[in-house]
């Protein structure tokens, strides 16, 4: 079964770059992408009562505008906490300074990312990912 990877981000141009990345690395992998948190609350809403689970990767942008990334990790955890949860990287540009810091000892996220997302970024994920353990 291919992983199943969410993309969060309310910049059209690095949701682009972010799939074609990915699917340039790891052509046997189902795409989602959100333009919002609140899409993004939504599109888990459908997959969950499809399939029993949650997505297996979200790259999830921080600085969105209306629901955040800080929200949307709230919220699904308050919502999905006894499912088995995504592996979650940060995908942003940081603009303020201590989200850096804040994502580095949040327990939920499993690495962060300055965009753009790269070759280099995925072949660490996916080898975790094939070996079962967090990045």
């Amino acid at each position: 079964m291919p992983l199943t990877i969410c993309i969060i981000d309310d910049d059209l141009v690095s949701q682009f770059a972010t799939r074609y990345c990915v699917q340039q690395f790891f052509g046997d992998v189902d795409i989602t992408t959100c333009d919002s948190g609140e899409e993004g609350l939504s599109f888990f809403v459908d997959f969950f009562k499809e399939k029993n689970q949650l997505p297996d990767i979200i790259f999830l942008d921080l600085v969105m505008g209306g629901m955040d990334g800080w929200t949307f990790l709230e919220e699904i955890q308050q919502q999905y906490g006894k499912a088995k949860f995504p592996k979650v990287y940060v995908l942003s540009a940081f603009a303020k300074t201590n989200d850096r810091g804040i994502a580095k000892e949040h327990p939920l996220i499993s690495g962060y990312i300055d965009k753009p997302l790269s070759r280099i970024h995925l072949q660490g994920i996916f080898a975790n990912e094939e070996n079962g353990n967090a990045h």
